[in-house]
């Protein structure tokens, strides 16, 4: 008998570890130098681990050798608790944080805890696909809302309204957002907070890039806007402090949680599950959120991150047939192609041919949930050098494709 897998897994995908990453490492294989700008691992591009997170490892590891409680070090949890309130959480207590590994693993736990078949949830369009796919893992659907290149990519309110059923029970909010870099001000959060309201919907606020800012721009937490709702905070140390492979994460659970009792149950059964995460990296969440300097020196001029995404708008500006909004936060842009110009139909396809003929490594716009095959998303980690030829590459390619 041939066991197949599951039909759960059937919508399920992963373009920045799928056919492509597939694809570049057998390339890489044959001594085929790639340039892999398809996942936001600053590590494999020359970024450290901040002084402040190796001490605190290296000088606390006795300390991580048993199992700690099941949602996480008394003292992590303590550090991410006045790290939440100083950013205007309400009633928030150390018994609302989870520690996980990983945003992913908490995802997974609240969709588990929340979805039965059929339910649904509203995504945004552009969105990292962990939320889309673990939504469809836990028997969900997930129904997907437009986030507004015209308008700076923020969430389209009116379309979000229109997808609202009497099957939804959740909202996703990325802020800043994963794979464009924008970032909502506060009229947009106020809006959608005020549509959640309307149809008791849970709020889940994906915050990992949330000391990752530039040009001056504020994060504003969903939670501290709406008190009186359930909403879900996922954040980490993976990118702010370029400890990707520590897979430290975690969500801080606030507002109406009176009302969802049962529900928090649930999480907490699966957080017992796996008896508890990771202990390790939970050493080094008290140093890394009492170090903001080192996040902060890689966003402004002259910072690495900011350079690098400079380099890389003053490159795109340059090719026919790409426009491109300039991200305010994260290391990421989602730049648009003219597919009439080149008669784009498959943006798979796209990143295929830029992977064989340039040895570029881009993740589609399909691949985080965009239906047109007109846009893509770049890594900006390589150094500002490396990532203005990586442009003048694609700029290169470009000048004669046609599919």
């Amino acid at each position: 008998m041939i066991t197949n897998r599951a039909n759960r897994l059937e919508h399920v995908h992963s373009d920045i570890r799928g056919p492509l990453y597939t694809e570049s490492q057998r390339m890489r294989s044959e001594g085929i130098d790639v340039l892999r700008l398809n996942t936001g691992n600053p590590a494999t591009f020359g970024f450290t681990m901040p002084d402040s997170v190796k001490n605190a490892l290296l000088n606390n590891a006795d300390k991580a050798v048993a199992y700690c409680d099941l949602k996480g070090m008394p003292e992590a949890r303590q550090a991410i608790l006045n790290y939440h309130l100083s950013k205007g959480f309400k009633d928030i207590t150390i018994d609302d944080i989870y520690i996980g590994n990983g945003v992913s693993e908490l995802v997974s736990m609240c969709l588990t805890a929340l979805l039965n078949d059929g339910d649904e949830v509203l995504i945004p369009a552009p969105s990292y696909s962990l939320w889309t796919n673990s939504t469809y893992i836990a028997g969900g659907k997930p129904v997907f809302y437009t986030c507004d290149e015209s308008s700076n990519w923020y969430p389209d309110i009116d379309d979000m309204r229109k997808k609202i059923t009497s099957k939804t029970r959740a909202v996703v909010i990325i802020n800043p957002n994963n794979p464009t870099g924008a970032v909502y001000p506060k009229e947009v959060l106020e809006k959608i907070i005020a549509l959640a309201r309307e149809n008791n919907l849970i709020i889940f606020s994906d915050e990992i890039y949330d000391r990752l800012l530039m040009d001056g721009v504020e994060h504003i937490s969903t939670a501290s806007l709406a008190p009186d709702m359930l909403v879900i905070t996922m954040n980490g140390l993976s990118k702010s402090h370029c400890i990707c492979g520590f897979r430290c994460g975690w969500m801080v659970i606030s507002g109406s949680k009176g009302k969802a009792d049962d529900y928090v149950e649930g999480i907490f059964q699966l957080a017992a599950m796996r008896l508890c995460s990771n202990a390790l990296t939970q050493l080094v969440i008290p140093a890394a959120l009492d170090d903001f300097e080192s996040t902060r020196a890689m966003m402004i001029p002259g910072g690495r991150l900011y350079e690098q995404r400079e380099a890389t708008m003053r490159e795109l500006a340059k090719i026919e047939g790409i426009s491109c909004v300039k991200n305010s936060a994260a290391f990421y842009v989602f730049p648009k192609l003219d597919i009439k110009k080149f008669n784009i139909t498959n943006d798979k396809k796209f990143a295929f041919d830029l992977l064989h003929e340039k040895q570029i490594f881009i993740v589609p716009g399909s691949g985080f949930d965009w239906q047109t095959p007109d846009h893509f998303r770049i890594v900006m980690l390589p150094e500002p050098e490396q990532m203005a030829k990586a442009v003048r590459d694609i700029g290169d390619f470009l000048k004669d494709y046609r599919q």
